[in-house]
């Protein structure tokens, strides 16, 4: 299946409605990055996202797009609970809350310049561990502190030193979960996490 693309702006493209969308298809990328969500049909799926039940707004992706389980990578969509909406953590597989971060610095962009940008982007790659084997920069000290992680989530990261609390302003709920259960985190789980705290993890990640 072809999908046409209408550019809105340099990083903002529209797939147009059509036979059972209820939305448009709005992905933000270069256009540089557009034959490689083409060519792997991750743009097909952004149009199939469009035609779930009480999505509202738009079915989105984000520059990292690429295909996915049922939804793309990289793909947002919202839905009107009220108007038949649904939730489905099984549309993204196992990448669920794997997403696009954007980190403010104090600095104007002008300051930076080319080569001090690079470097800075060398020690950004350097210092921040990821891959399989690559440990974290948080070695807690068991799976019970990793329990007290889980169920204070990013608030108990900020009391630890991880973070300053104005972050918090900035993660959904603040950073914790009510309720969160870490029994019913498996033991393979907690194994292969345990050692990843602080971390860009493993698998499709990338800085």
């Amino acid at each position: 299946m072809e999908i046409a693309l209408v550019q809105e702006s340099p990083y903002r493209f529209r797939i147009e409605r059509r036979e059972q969308m209820h939305v448009p298809g709005v992905v933000f990328a270069s256009r540089e990055l557009l034959p490689q969500a083409a060519g792997d049909k991750a743009l097909e799926q952004v149009a199939n996202v469009a035609t779930l039940p009480g999505i509202v707004r738009a079915s989105f992706a984000m520059p990292d797009v690429h295909w996915g389980y049922g939804f793309p990578i990289g793909g947002v969509a919202a839905t009107d609970a009220d108007d038949g909406g649904v939730v489905s953590p099984g549309g993204v597989g196992f990448d669920i809350s794997c997403g696009v971060r954007l980190l403010a610095a104090g600095i104007d962009r002008a300051e930076l310049g080319h080569d001090r940008l690079r470097r800075l982007m060398d020690i950004l790659d350097r210092t921040t561990p990821r891959g399989m084997g690559g440990g974290g920069l948080w070695k807690l000290s068991g799976t019970e502190e990793l329990d007290d992680l889980l169920i204070g989530g990013a608030r108990y990261a900020v009391e630890h030193g991880h973070g300053v609390p104005r972050d918090l302003d900035r993660c959904e709920d603040h950073g914790v979960l009510v309720g969160a259960a870490p029994g019913q985190v498996s033991s393979r789980a907690v194994e292969r996490g345990l050692h990843q705290v602080g971390s860009l993890g493993s698998g499709n990640h990338f800085l």
